[in-house]
């Protein structure tokens, strides 16, 4: 695996596993948790790199199943300004966006990372991003998010999602992106269902064996919900939990809304893998 993403102005030492924050520039957020206003968003992000957060991942249209589509100009308007106000936090900016336009205009304004849940399928998108320098998140989503949670339906989900990360991230390499630039997201809770998210957690170490580090979101999602019976904004334990699983089993990078909880547990598997590497050492 690449323990170093080149990551825009960056160079991300992943040999420990990094916190990314959510930082919603939107109304509908599924959390609730979508901030307004410029100014409240910044107050966001001063707020997750005080709690510990490593990347700021911002987003200025919702994925969650049925979210109404954001136009071109209304997400650059929400996101290049927060870019911009935020590119000397001294942290990784991610955007999460669709759309080449946004994608551009970001990387212009100080983006690091460019956040795909469509894998860089949508017009113009390999364009926007390949000669750049900034890193990739390459995720799998069945369907598209109005509808991705209808019927989701696989036959062998691990199969399915490795081989669909495999052809894009091949893809992006013929283009030009140089490897140590890729992350890979299996897509949790899009187009899945339970089911499918508790199987591609499990198999999650197999996808770092294609060489890439992975990166996992399952903060506040429907998925906890659903395993705990506890509503959107009580998940934060459920969802540090997850993030420690995920982590145990390879993840080098967990998105969050719960910066404090995720960097607790961070620090915990730190701490002992320290010990483990110490206990070995020895014998």
């Amino acid at each position: 695996m690449h323990s170093i993403l080149s990551c825009g102005r960056f160079r991300l030492d992943l040999s420990q596993p990094k916190i990314m924050a959510i930082i919603n520039v939107t109304s509908d957020s599924f959390s609730g948790d979508g901030c307004r206003s410029l100014d409240a968003a910044i107050r966001s992000a001063e707020c997750a790199v005080e709690e510990g957060a490593d990347l700021l991942d911002i987003g200025g249209e919702s994925s969650r199943p049925g979210a109404r589509a954001v136009s071109e100009q209304e997400e650059l308007d929400r996101v290049v300004p927060l870019v911009e106000a935020l590119a000397g936090f001294g942290v990784p900016l991610s955007v999460d966006t669709v759309k080449a336009a946004v994608m551009r205009e970001s990387i212009r304004a100080g983006a690091d990372l460019i956040n795909d849940i469509a894998a860089f399928r949508l017009p113009g998108a390999l364009q926007a991003v390949c000669a750049s320098n900034v890193a990739l998140c390459v995720m799998h989503m069945q369907g598209e998010p109005g509808t991705m949670q209808a019927a989701p339906h696989y036959g062998d989900v691990f199969v399915e999602v490795k081989d669909f990360l495999c052809e894009r991230v091949s893809l992006l390499v013929k283009s030009g992106v140089s490897p140590d630039r890729i992350l890979l997201d299996p897509g949790f809770g899009f187009g899945k269902t339970l089911e499918h998210n508790l199987t591609l957690l499990d198999r999650l170490e197999r996808f770092g064996g294609e060489g890439y580090p992975v990166l996992v979101g399952m903060s506040r999602k429907t998925m906890l919900g659903a395993i705990t019976g506890r509503d959107v904004n009580e998940r934060v334990v459920a969802g540090a939990a997850a993030a420690l699983v995920a982590i145990q089993r390879g993840a080098r990078i967990v998105r969050t809304h719960d910066v404090r909880a995720t960097r607790d547990v961070v620090r915990l598997w730190s701490a002992l893998d320290r010990t483990s590497s110490g206990f070995g050492a020895e014998k």
